[in-house]
């Protein structure tokens, strides 16, 4: 298929990139670099350096005439979210709707969507299936349940055919090595880790640990980058040729403490790895994880690199190539 990815430039676009290239997918990224990177681009695929706030660009993209496309162009930092909720609006919702309005307007009707389990907000029961109730905990993971209503309706009236993937924390690299661009700004526990690793941060902080779980600290899904990229790329397979859409959890079963993670990382790197606990963040569930069953059943997917050590062992890989 000739497949338009938005955001393909970033870290997990740039493994969903790799992962297409390698099923013999025809792949051209639209990104405006604001986050990804140019050294994340693959010299086989094309490349439009666009925005997705400006509709016209979008227009022009589409015309060249695509299969399907990949939506992973949204901010994505939850705390960041509460204290600027127009930037997710702007973003999120008003770049979304101009995806949309683009794509059917050139026929471009199979769409794979980056959603986040962020949408269910503190669990009610674990682990998370698709049919636990949503209710979002911070503006981010409003926009992301926002853009599924959305597509739902484009189906409707519009005919589109979307799979819509959550999950939680993507972390890793590319098993293979070959994509090594470090995510910009993170705010998430894995690669805050490497860089307190790599002397690029001085210390790590840890907030709460007298949670209601083993060793006190909060369990979360992580789910091994390329793992993901290999569902995004299933799901598109599947629902071009189904024409069904879908909406799947994308999770670990189990998932791992903060302190499970920061060992695992001090094991691994060598590195001390300073870290100081501090107070709970509010709404921080003690435990968030995610079931894939239905994604096992629909388009035969299951983890096979999120192990604790595969995904630190794969990050050092490429952080410690800053060492300080």
């Amino acid at each position: 298929m000739k497949v338009l990815v938005i955001g393909g430039a970033g870290y997990i676009g740039s493994h969903v990139v790799k992962e297409l290239n390698k099923n013999g997918h025809e792949v051209t990224v639209f990104d405006n670099l604001s986050s990804g990177l140019r050294q994340n681009l693959f010299k086989e695929n094309g490349f439009i350096h666009g925005d997705i706030l400006i509709p016209s660009q979008l227009e022009a993209a589409f015309a060249q005439g695509f299969d399907a496309f990949v939506h992973l162009a949204a901010f994505k930092a939850a705390g960041e979210s509460m204290i600027a909720p127009e930037k997710y609006s702007v973003n999120n919702i008003t770049g979304t709707l101009n995806i949309l309005n683009a794509a059917v307007k050139y026929n471009c009707l199979n769409m794979v969507f980056s959603s986040s389990a962020a949408v269910f907000g503190s669990p009610k029961y674990l682990p998370i299936d698709e049919d636990h109730p949503k209710d979002p905990e911070n503006y981010y993971g409003f926009t992301k349940l926002d853009i599924e209503s959305y597509m739902a309706w484009y189906e409707k009236l519009r005919g589109l055919k979307y799979a819509s993937l959550r999950y939680f924390n993507a972390a890793g690299y590319d098993v293979d090595g070959v994509l090594c661009g470090l995510e910009q700004n993170p705010a998430n526990l894995l690669p805050v880790i490497m860089e307190v690793a790599a002397g690029m941060r001085k210390e790590l902080k840890i907030f709460g640990n007298d949670y209601d779980t083993p060793d006190g600290t909060c369990i979360r899904d992580y789910v091994h980058v390329t793992d993901l990229a290999r569902a995004h790329v299933l799901a598109l397979e599947y629902i071009a040729k189904n024409k069904k859409s879908l909406t799947l959890n994308l999770g670990s079963e189990s998932g791992l403490s903060v302190t499970e993670v920061v060992e695992a990382a001090r094991k691994i790197t060598g590195q001390p790895i300073p870290a100081e606990y501090v107070a709970r963040r509010p709404g921080d569930p003690a435990c968030l994880y995610a079931t894939s069953k239905r994604a096992l059943e629909t388009i035969g997917w299951k983890t096979e690199h999120s192990d604790a050590e595969t995904l630190v062992s794969s990050m050092w890989e490429v952080y410690k190539k800053y060492v300080k």
